[in-house]
């Protein structure tokens, strides 16, 4: 008897981990640019101009998407995603312009639990208790961040709570819409439906824009591309597993950057806070990566029971 195997790219972790690395100095940069904005202009025009000023870097998508033949069911699902990401990029473009670059990344580590609850609530997933102590260690971690009671909170803490709420919202949306169209339909529609969501905001409160602005949203939109390339390079290079830690950087640079070109005290209850729900993160990962190689483990050997079993129950029926 012969077993065929399939070919996979070998795994490399430094190679995963230094895609990751890259993505995450894009993803901080972006945010630096952005946040560089500020109160110069409204939140959703701001939102709109750096989308806008992204469309010439879907030009590589534009093939995928005349190719593909879009149901109605497909255009009612990407057009929740819309909704979802319009209102969830608007309020973080608000919270960036309002609460220190350490406390947004800490609150939007938040993403990937929000996820995991929703898939759970929605969608029917299991929610084992392991998994449970991690998602509630991870808001844990967000009340060490925000520490209300403690000190007032700030209409940007709400709205990046929301931020995070609604772009995992935007993700179980993406995971079903997975299962029909390739990844550059998906972003290449969002990325062309996300200004029109946003544009009714900003059109009432519109300003005209600087060379400045223009100039630094241009470049937002540039490293938030390269961001999401590299984060995909890395997931191809190695597991999540290896490169899901190495986001924590992120913390650590918004923070240092915060200090540095923001004068944003450093708040040490931010860092451990982050860790915290970062440390969830990854818990939730290890488990669900080893899941997954039980499950792809366990497949073999049932394939084999039922192909032993097979002739000898048909043989006891012809009997």
């Amino acid at each position: 008897m012969t077993t065929a195997y399939i070919s996979r790219p070998a795994s490399a972790p430094l190679v995963g981990i230094g895609w990751m690395v890259a993505a995450g100095l894009c993803f901080v940069g972006m945010t630096v640019l952005i946040k560089s904005v500020g109160a110069a202009l409204p939140a959703a025009q701001t939102a709109v101009l750096r989308f806008a000023l992204g469309l010439p870097f879907l030009l590589p998508m534009l093939p995928a998407l005349a190719r593909v033949r879009l149901t109605p069911s497909h255009w009612k699902l990407l057009s929740l995603r819309a909704v979802l990401h319009s209102a969830g990029v608007g309020l973080w473009f608000f919270a960036i312009a309002r609460i220190p670059l350490g406390e947004v990344t800490a609150i939007n580590y938040l993403n990937p639990i929000w996820v995991t609850v929703g898939a759970a609530l929605l969608m029917g997933e299991r929610l084992p208790p392991r998994r449970l102590a991690a998602v509630a260690a991870a808001f844990i971690g967000a009340l060490v961040v925000l520490r209300p009671g403690l000190r007032e909170i700030d209409p940007g803490h709400v709205a990046m709570m929301g931020t995070a709420m609604l772009i995992a919202s935007g993700y179980l949306v993406v995971k079903r819409l997975s299962e029909d169209l390739p990844a550059e339909v998906i972003v290449a529609m969002m990325s062309l439906m996300v200004p029109l969501g946003l544009l009714p905001f900003a059109l009432p409160v519109w300003q005209t824009p600087g060379a400045t602005e223009l100039i630094l949203l241009f470049a937002a939109a540039g490293l938030g591309t390269a961001g999401h390339y590299t984060m995909t390079r890395a997931f191809a290079a190695a597991p999540l597993t290896v490169t899901q830690p190495v986001t924590f950087l992120q913390l650590v640079w918004a923070v240092a950057v915060g200090a540095l070109l923001f004068g944003e005290p450093v708040d040490p209850f931010t860092l451990l806070g982050g860790a915290i729900i970062m440390g969830a993160v990854i818990f939730i990962t290890w488990r669900e990566a080893r899941a997954r190689r039980a499950a792809i483990a366990a497949a073999p050997d049932a394939l084999l029971s039922r192909s032993a079993s097979g002739p000898a129950a048909r043989g006891s029926s012809r009997g």
